[in-house]
């Protein structure tokens, strides 16, 4: 007879491992990502210790090879170095195997010296946690046999097993990747997988994440929902956490005549969301009106443009640049806001020029903007101006 300190209806371990494996989530999320990778977030050391001992548990992840995996990502994103991109290795490999690409990266010769600093390095790290991670993992089954029984202890522990290797290591870092939408036009590959950061606490939002690393927010527009920053907050409230870093919020002030210190400041550290402003309120504004005016065959070619017109130049095939040539050549509107947008980019990348350089490229971009008849650029232009980061 299977012998277990609770008994519950099959419903009842299915809502018990949902919530186990929600707290591994968000301990993932808010513990490794957040406060240990990018420093969005401060922890109270009790909580910061509990997310420890529980990811010993439920994972057997050494936080700072996880750390060290992850700044790895970002620094080499999509690259050959990158420890699981699925632009290099294939959305198949990384989504089914995801757990050995992450192992296999954490092994690599100096990757924990260079990227793994700041992580824990106390007793218990380096004495427990680190030097025996499985100890943990099989701890927990003991745990759950003893709570549950052999039968359904041991098949929640293998859904807690499989929980972060498959959602994280693969879901996250696959999909993330490869399918989804994009609100920045980033170089990387980078996508948002869903806006409804839910089962993965926010980490569905992965283009996002990579537009701002270092925020402790994943979410960028009103619609989407990100239940690590909800969490956030409350353990804010609790004060057991400190935000540190966040997603800028641009306001506009009145209006100005010329370019100053806040207008660069929102520029280069937001020049991501600039980009896409640029390609939400002026490339496609202008797609909108060229396409009502048009009919026929001059309207469907304006639609089959308009996603080359907002994407990032280098990425197009040769093809495809040679067709985009062709369509600009033919609407003095959209080949003017597109050369605008090439412009626009093109000072974003010289964010490394002086304060005073950065003033005088932005002042000249808006004052062609006002002076070219196009409303929706010129509306961008005095927005731009005027804006500031709160």
């Amino acid at each position: 007879m299977d012998f277990s300190l609770i008994q519950l209806p099959w419903w009842g371990y299915v809502l018990v491992t949902l919530f186990l494996t929600h707290i591994t989530i968000i301990s993932v999320t808010i513990f490794l990502h957040r406060h240990q990778a990018h420093g969005a977030v401060e922890l109270h050391p009790a909580l910061s210790h509990f997310f420890r001992v529980w990811l010993w548990l439920t994972t057997g992840i050494v936080t700072r090879e996880w750390v060290a995996v992850h700044r790895k990502h970002h620094a080499t994103v999509e690259g050959e170095e990158d420890p699981h991109s699925p632009q290099q290795v294939g959305i198949h490999r990384v989504l089914w195997g995801g757990l050995f690409l992450y192992r296999r990266a954490a092994r690599l010769p100096g990757i924990l010296d260079q990227y793994g600093r700041g992580t824990p390095d106390d007793w218990l790290e380096r004495r427990v946690y680190a030097r025996h991670p499985n100890v943990g993992l099989f701890l927990l089954l003991a745990v759950n046999v003893a709570v549950f029984g052999v039968a359904v202890g041991l098949s929640i522990w293998i859904v807690q097993m499989l929980w972060i290797p498959f959602w994280a290591a693969g879901v996250i870092n696959g999909v993330g990747h490869y399918l989804g939408y994009r609100n920045f036009n980033l170089p990387d590959a980078s996508r948002n997988i869903v806006p409804w950061g839910i089962i993965i606490a926010g980490e569905e939002l992965h283009n996002n994440h990579h537009a701002y690393a270092g925020s402790a927010q994943f979410s960028s527009r009103r619609w989407e929902i990100d239940l690590g920053w909800w969490y956030v907050l409350l353990l804010g409230k609790l004060k057991l956490l400190k935000i540190q870093r966040r997603i800028p919020v641009i306001t506009y002030s009145c209006d100005k005549q010329h370019c100053d210190f806040e207008t660069v400041k929102v520029f280069v550290s937001n020049r991501f969301q600039v980009m896409s402003n640029y390609a939400r309120e002026v490339m496609k504004g202008v797609c909108r009106e060229e396409m009502r005016l048009a009919s026929g065959e001059t309207r469907r070619l304006i639609k089959r443009a308009k996603r080359h017109l907002v994407s990032d130049r280098t990425k197009l095939s040769e093809f495809n640049k040679e067709q985009l040539g062709k369509f600009l050549e033919t609407n003095n509107r959209l080949a003017t806001v597109y050369a605008m947008k090439e412009s626009l980019d093109q000072i974003s990348m010289r964010s490394s020029n002086s304060y005073e350089h950065m003033r005088q490229a932005l002042d000249e971009w808006c004052q062609r903007a006002e002076d070219s008849g196009i409303d929706a650029l010129m509306q961008f232009s005095i927005r731009l101006k005027s804006s500031a980061v709160n």
